[in-house]
């Protein structure tokens, strides 16, 4: 199952950081509401994984005090916090040349997109492919 959006921020962020912490609460949001879904259907889950190419972010994430640096942070997005102290969900870095999520979140050179789609499994389609798929379903 995949979810992915990609959208405007609608804060201004300080620092790197603080832009993929925020990411990062929005993502973990969506995760928690596909995992009820899938709840709903019977399968179960433990901690849920989920990965993002920056340190600073996963240590603000785990980290339960509030330090000066991201007190300006807006208090939603701390709901990550919360999910990371309680063991719903954990954290773990991946370096960006191997963030898949970039497939769908940024422009990329052609060579950059087909390595992203082989490594999840997916592959491009021919015209031919997709006319003659298109009879199928007709």
């Amino acid at each position: 199952l995949v979810s992915w959006s990609s959208k405007k921020q609608d804060c201004t962020s300080m620092s790197s950081a603080k832009a993929k912490y925020v990411s990062l609460s929005a993502c973990c949001a969506q995760v928690l509401w596909m995992r009820t879904q899938l709840t709903d259907y019977g399968f179960h889950f433990d901690k849920i994984p989920m990965y993002c190419d920056s340190k600073a972010a996963i240590a603000i994430s785990c980290n339960p005090v509030q330090h000066s640096r991201t007190k300006h942070i807006d208090v939603r997005y701390h709901f990550i916090k919360e999910k990371v102290e309680k063991g719903i969900v954990e954290l773990f870095f991946v370096r960006t040349e191997y963030q898949l999520a970039d497939l769908f979140t940024k422009a990329l050179p052609v060579e950059r997109f087909q390595y992203l789609v082989r490594r999840l499994g997916m592959r491009c389609l021919t015209p031919a492919e997709l006319e003659a798929l298109a009879n199928e379903s007709a």
